[in-house]
């Protein structure tokens, strides 16, 4: 009881850890909103789309395997708890692994580049650019371009 115990425990810090690192991994400038109002506001000088390929960071094989062995632990007793706990890990591991590739699979976002009216140029992906065009007046928001 006290494996499962603290397997259960390493399970829930695994989920912890990487529950707060799930995010979307492209590039993004977000300290915008503390800056002068000339470094916030500018034009947009061009649209690209770009497409972001995020690897896996191997947290979903960890988090797999921890279920998986956590699951297989409660099967049988013996060296057949044993088998079952080893055979857990590694499907939760291949299955953690598949789930985080396709979560991260890759995907087109659009680069917006903007002139600010402080002469500076900042580069922003965006996942939708709604009514933006080049040579928009845009005011830019903790890494997000608006219409201004």
């Amino acid at each position: 009881m006290k494996s499962t115990t603290t397997l259960a425990a390493m399970m829930l810090a695994v989920a912890a850890l990487t529950t707060g690192c799930a995010s979307n991994n492209y590039p993004q400038s977000t300290d915008y909103s503390t800056r002068a109002d000339a470094s916030t506001y500018g034009t947009i000088d061009s649209i690209q789309v770009v497409r972001v390929d995020d690897s896996t960071s191997g947290a979903g094989a960890v988090a797999g395997g921890l279920i998986g062995a956590l699951a297989g632990n409660q099967i049988g007793s013996g060296s057949g708890r044993t088998a079952a706990t080893a055979a857990g890990a590694i499907g939760g591991a291949v299955v953690g692994n598949q789930v985080e590739k396709s979560r991260n699979a890759p995907h087109e976002v659009y680069q917006v580049s903007v002139r600010l009216d402080n002469g500076d140029y900042r580069t922003v992906n965006q996942d939708s650019i709604y009514d933006l065009r080049v040579g928009s007046r845009v005011r830019m928001v903790d890494g997000r371009i608006y219409r201004y």
